[in-house]
């Protein structure tokens, strides 16, 4: 889930923070870096916890209709019914997402009865679920296919839940499609009575990743009159005043990211700023950025100043 393209998005983000106005010591930016990087982790475990707290609302309301058997009011068997479900029930009851729950304060969906009842009432009246309800019995296999569709078809498009998620955290709008992209694999790989396979990411085994970003997000700020230059007077066809400011800033982190990091190839530094402009930046700006960036890499590679050394030698 955090690759090295989710960290440069990072040090995007930080790095456009530090122009606008937020203007981070070093140490600051580092550490916002970090942050987001853990606020991601953690957006990963409030989606899981939506499940835990579908699952909970169900045993909830299936006990306290136990205990009204004798009353006039009607069975909902839609409670019962949501607690068979094996995969599910596996990611409620797993103890580490409760620990996470715990030691990241992650209680948003305890506080927010009214949504989940609503959530629980758009599940159990979608095709969906009433499709699938109606088997009459199925496997581990076909309920955690079922949930994956159910998460996919139903809740991830959820408006109400974007709003939520967009109020808690402004930057997890744009960690969103990853982490339920993320979301989606793990629920793939579920297995039957195994809390293993429901997998947490581990932060500490991001370390160098993230030092790369923190060490990324520096060089840019302390050199950023020099990686300015380096581009200044290369874009005759452009005004400089109308070259778009997250265009500059990519390409000023490209270009530090080829002087500054020797293990990583040219090509690759080329493709990760390409896509990250397709997707954050003007129409027009993987046009201009690609052009920009393959002629310094033409006079990078002439003047031997890149100094790639081992994987970064790779064309």
């Amino acid at each position: 889930m955090l690759t090295r393209r989710q960290i440069r998005v990072k040090v995007m983000q930080a790095v456009y923070a530090h122009y606008n106005g937020n203007h981070q010591s070093l140490k600051e930016g580092g550490a916002a870096i970090k942050k987001s990087c853990l606020d991601m982790v953690n957006l990963y475990s409030t989606n899981l916890a939506l499940f835990k707290a579908l699952w909970d609302f169900s045993a909830e309301q299936h006990k306290i209709q136990s205990k009204e058997r004798k009353s006039d009011n009607p069975i909902n068997e839609d409670y019962p019914f949501i607690l068979s479900i094996e995969p599910l029930a596996l990611i409620a009851k797993h103890p580490y997402l409760a620990k996470k729950i715990e030691s990241n304060k992650l209680t948003i969906w305890e506080m927010e009865f009214d949504y989940i009842r609503l959530l629980f009432n758009t599940i159990t009246s979608s095709p969906l679920y009433l499709e699938f309800k109606a088997k009459e019995s199925t496997s581990f296999k076909t309920q955690q296919n079922f949930l994956v569709k159910l998460f996919k078809d139903v809740i991830a498009p959820d408006e109400r839940l974007f709003r939520f998620i967009e109020d808690l955290n402004m930057q997890w709008v744009d960690d969103l499609p990853i982490v339920n992209t993320y979301l989606l694999k793990q629920l793939r790989k579920l297995r039957e009575d195994d809390m293993s396979s429901l997998v947490f990411p581990d932060l500490s085994q991001k370390q160098e990743d993230i030092d790369f970003g923190i060490g990324l997000f520096e060089k840019v700020i302390v050199n950023e009159e020099s990686l300015q230059k380096e581009f200044s007077g290369k874009t005759p066809n452009w005004d400089p005043d109308r070259i778009a400011t997250l265009d500059s800033i990519l390409i000023k982190i490209a270009i530090a990211e080829l002087i500054y990091f020797k293990e990583i190839p040219p090509k690759v530094t080329l493709n990760e700023y390409l896509e990250l402009a397709k997707e954050y930046s003007t129409p027009k700006s993987n046009q201009f950025i690609n052009g920009v960036l393959d002629s310094l890499v033409k006079e990078y590679a002439l003047n031997d100043r890149m100094n790639k050394e081992g994987r970064g030698l790779l064309e």
